[in-house]
């Protein structure tokens, strides 16, 4: 599957982000995607994100969430559109790696079957190291994401200006990854 595409939305994150495996991809779809700006994905945790651990989604899940889907997904993308290939042609090229993490503020809780947003923003790229800014929002039942970020703008992600609706779960500043070249 080549991206050949301007964005992200209606791209599978199973094709972009292929070494997860099914119960480490913490990603279901990507609504909205300015690929030098930001993006915003969702996930709807399953019964094997919360078991043994009271029904909620943990909060170290939720920032590997949003580090695939900002981050990871946001790195994967450019690299592929620089280099001219497809996911599984990169992944022979680059190991995509969760460096750091600067602060998380935690406002509420996740459980199974509670659609949640990653909303983020780039703050750095260069030398296929990414850093960003963001939040996890609970979306309201009912929703419609694809018809609700049509048209969504930087100016709208920048101020997270979403309808009062959405809960604000936690708070994410300085997530950093990197694509480190393999060597054969």
């Amino acid at each position: 599957m080549k991206i050949i595409k301007d964005s992200l939305v209606g791209v599978a994150p199973r094709d972009l982000l292929i070494n997860y495996g099914p119960t480490k991809l913490f990603v279901d779809n990507y609504h909205w995607h300015s690929p030098n700006f930001g993006l915003v994905a969702s996930y709807t945790p399953k019964s094997r994100d919360v078991q043994d651990h009271f029904g909620v989604f943990r909060g170290v899940d939720q920032i590997e969430s949003f580090a695939q889907a900002i981050t990871g997904s946001g790195a994967a993308f450019l690299e592929c559109k620089k280099h001219g290939v497809d996911p599984k042609d990169a992944n022979d090229i680059f190991l995509y790696l969760f460096i750091s993490i600067g602060q998380i503020y935690y406002h509420n809780y996740l459980q199974e079957g509670e659609t949640f947003i990653s909303i983020g923003h780039i703050k750095f790229y260069k030398f296929r190291q990414m850093v960003t800014d963001g939040r996890i929002y609970k979306v309201p039942k009912g929703i419609d994401l694809d018809e609700y970020f049509r048209n969504f703008t930087e100016e709208r992600l920048i101020a997270y200006d979403l309808s009062p609706d959405f809960t604000l779960v936690t708070e994410l500043f300085d997530i950093t990854g990197r694509a480190i070249k393999i060597k054969k």
